[in-house]
């Protein structure tokens, strides 16, 4: 995961932005974009300004193994919580 220069910015603006049709109506809104030279644009579409994350493929992929095999869904809302998988344990509040 790398922060990019705020040179960069027009870069993001023109990013064909896909956002989860899970995110809903109620402002839980995250998107991710594809860039030029391959890696992946991760933020909060509704502070687009606040910060991107930015991971190559190996990352995301897996990032995304992760999601689907439940390893993070403790961290989604509380009506939707389950038991976190065997052999995990969470990361301690700083």
């Amino acid at each position: 995961m790398t922060s990019e220069p705020s040179s960069h910015q027009e870069k993001l603006a023109s990013a064909s932005w896909r956002k989860s049709r899970f995110s809903g109506d109620q402002g839980a809104c995250s998107e991710a974009a594809l860039l030029q030279d391959g890696r992946i644009a991760v933020r909060n579409s509704n502070h687009a300004g606040a910060g991107t994350i930015f991971l190559n493929r190996t990352e995301m992929e897996a990032w995304l193994k992760g999601v689907k095999a439940g390893e993070f869904d403790d961290l989604g809302s509380q009506d939707s919580a389950t038991p976190m998988p065997v052999g995990l344990s969470p990361i301690p509040a700083a």
